[in-house]
């Protein structure tokens, strides 16, 4: 990690500050890693009410067809994902990963189809390998822009009445819309999405609005300032991924349990299969299997089981055929909770394996994922 004088800052750095934030370094921003209440009970609040997230450090990239026509902005990211860009209909937002020639995962992301352009929300340790890797791939038929914007998360089942204060319009969205919306008079993307399975929306604003527009949300009394802690174990809870835990550019989404994400139009079969990188690979393991999955696990106890930690098939193995990728507590469930890969044959919920911890074997049992229900506005 660089030093703190290297550190960046995203337009609310001050405001953290003014909480009582404490900060911590994250992929090269200085960042809060929970405010006065702390992690546990942002965590919990965040779930009964509504958290507010500072999540500027993502990157916001536009691409933009040089013809004018949207359709062809569209083709031309299908060449880099495995996933329906083209039938993403204006308005809409769609889950999706670039992917390399061995069907890794260099990164995951979101894009949004925003009618005249696509807007692309990528991780922020991989925003400008992914900025690079657009320009390289499609920059000759697209315009690539990388927006300086800054990105508000608010979650929590209260987060559309705190929003519609200033939006109204907010309430009309459902879960994956986007849709441009005015507050404290300037225009914001809105989508209506987030990491933690509970209802919420993440804005996109000016850097000169965004303080506005954070104080004026958490006037609000049910809006409480999040920091990355409790954004983590809201995000293990909801069995997402992180990236460069989770997922990386040697796991395949099939992997990664993330088939879903794959529309039947780019399978075999699909009227625009394949033509991705690694989709040899991809496609075949979605119709023969993968030879390893991640999956949920739940330790017996009350001992935590954290990220590295080796799995065993047997109490006494001495090889592991698995390990631990995230792993915490899960105050939702007041229980310790963990994501991991295990081989196909060990991935069934409710197979008991063994995880290493501190020199011991505990014993641990495969689950389905998520661990909460989602609470997405669907109707």
């Amino acid at each position: 990690m660089a030093s703190d004088e290297a550190l960046k800052h995203t337009p609310l750095h001050a405001l953290y500050l003014e909480l009582g934030a404490r900060m911590v370094p994250f992929a090269g921003y200085e960042m809060p890693v929970q405010y006065r209440l702390g992690v546990l009970k942002e965590h919990l609040h965040t779930r009964k009410a509504a958290g507010l997230f500072d999540v500027s450090h993502m990157g916001q990239i536009v691409v933009r067809a040089k013809s004018g026509d949207a359709r062809d902005a569209a083709h031309a990211l299908e060449r880099l994902v495995p996933v329906d860009i083209a039938g993403l209909p204006p308005g809409s937002l769609r889950y999706a990963f670039f992917t390399n020639a061995h069907g890794g995962i260099l990164d995951d992301l979101m894009v949004a189809n925003r009618g005249d352009d696509l807007l692309i929300i990528v991780n922020a340790a991989c925003k400008a390998a992914d900025e690079e890797h657009l320009r390289a791939q499609i920059g000759k038929e697209c315009e690539i822009e990388r927006l300086d914007r800054a990105l508000i998360a608010l979650q929590g089942p209260r987060a559309e009445s705190a929003l519609a204060v200033l939006a109204p319009g907010c309430t009309k969205m459902r879960f994956m819309d986007v849709r441009t919306l005015t507050l404290m008079g300037a225009e914001c993307t809105v989508m209506r999405s987030g990491y933690t399975r509970e209802d919420g929306f993440e804005i996109s604003t000016s850097a000169a609005m965004a303080r506005e527009v954070a104080e004026e949300l958490l006037a609000n009394a049910d809006v409480a300032p999040i920091g990355l802690g409790a954004r983590d174990t809201l995000r293990l809870e909801a069995g997402l991924c992180l990236y460069g835990a989770d997922i990386d550019e040697n796991t395949t989404p099939v992997e990664a349990d993330l088939s879903w994400a794959i529309q039947k139009v780019r399978r075999h079969g699909g009227a625009r299969e394949g033509g991705f990188p690694g989709a040899e690979i991809i496609l075949g393991q979605l119709e023969h299997g993968a030879p390893r999955r991640r999956i949920g696990l739940r330790p017996e106890g009350g001992a935590p089981v954290r990220a590295g930690a080796p799995l065993y098939a047997e109490m006494d193995a001495n090889t592991p055929v698995g390990s631990v990728t995230s792993g915490g507590f899960g105050p939702s469930l007041d229980a310790p909770i963990a994501m991991g890969y295990l081989p196909a044959a060990l991935a069934a919920p409710a197979t008991g394996v063994f995880a290493e911890l501190r020199g011991k074997r505990l014993p641990v049992a495969v689950t389905t994922l998520p661990f909460v229900a989602p609470k997405y506005k669907r109707g």
